[in-house]
């Protein structure tokens, strides 16, 4: 990434996947202020990294070039940008906000409507490939915004993700990242019926899987979860805490515009009936626990 003018940069929010994130911007040579609610984790960051860490998201985002953010939910999106304190406060006009956020595309457009008033660019960026990808750099990231902050944008974004593309204008992004998670809970439903069918069928589970895999059945998940949802094991991922906050965004996205989901929906039950397990931080895989042994 020398090719790369060094630039300021701000990071809003250190959890597992920001943290990396951030730590790639830091090390393709630019200059990166974090913030996050723990101070702790952003000392950390510190120490590991080097830059700059800030007290609140205003004084990250003061005078930086670009602004990114990721964090858990609207509540939280608008807390750090609109809020007392917020980053919007003090983001210069031309710079650019990237949000990695996976939020309602209400809010990004919300957001990208203030944005414009107050002179700079908003960019909603979800992004797919969980904890591993953004400590790999390799994310999918599917973006939402105007056409020249997206290109503006797109050398930083590189500097985490392995595929990255503008889906349209703002909210987008957000609503390409509903589809993903739309796919996702069908698979895993799929997948975990599959493995307790293979049991109770009498069969070797991982020797079905290590034959199907290699044919039209193979998937993501199959590759990376089966094994362990086989052997009960659920702390490898995205948690159904998030993905039920996700699946809410899709069926009420669904309730605006008509899109008929019953699978979907189905499977947001299945995962509130894990939440009742005390699976709430569990992955996503453990829909396979509730059909029992």
């Amino acid at each position: 990434m020398s090719s790369i003018e060094q630039l300021n940069i701000a990071f809003i929010g250190l959890g597992v996947m920001g943290y990396p994130m951030a730590g790639y911007l830091a090390k393709a040579g630019h200059s990166v202020t974090v913030y996050n609610r723990t101070a702790k984790r952003a000392g950390q960051w510190q120490s590991e990294y080097g830059g700059a860490t800030a007290t609140t998201p205003a004084q990250a985002a003061d005078g930086a070039d670009f602004v990114f953010c990721c964090v858990g939910n609207d509540d939280d999106l608008r807390s750090v940008t609109v809020a007392e304190n917020g980053a919007f406060g003090a983001v210069k006009p031309g710079a650019i906000f990237i949000d990695h956020t996976t939020t309602s595309a209400k809010v990004a457009r919300e957001l990208h409507e203030v944005a414009q008033r107050m002179g700079f660019s908003f960019v909603d960026a979800p992004v797919s490939g969980g904890q591993a990808g953004a400590e790999n750099g390799q994310l999918t990231v599917m973006i939402g915004g105007d056409e020249d902050a997206v290109e503006r944008a797109a050398p930083l974004i590189d500097c985490y993700a392995r595929m990255q593309a503008r889906l349209g204008d703002s909210g987008s992004g957000q609503l390409a990242k509903m589809v993903n998670q739309i796919c996702i809970a069908g698979l895993v439903q799929g997948l975990a019926e599959a493995l307790h069918f293979a049991d109770r069928a009498g069969l070797d589970a991982q020797a079905v899987v290590e034959v199907i895999s290699k044919g039209a059945a193979q998937s993501w998940q199959m590759d990376n979860r089966a094994a362990t949802m086989i052997n009960g094991e659920f702390d490898f991922g995205f948690a159904v805490d998030w993905m039920r906050k996700d699946l809410g965004y899709v069926l009420n996205e669904a309730r605006n515009n008509g899109a008929s989901l019953p699978v979907t929906a189905l499977v947001d039950e299945f995962y509130s009936e894990i939440q009742a397990m005390d699976g709430g931080r569990w992955d996503t895989s453990s829909l396979i626990a509730r059909l029992g042994e």
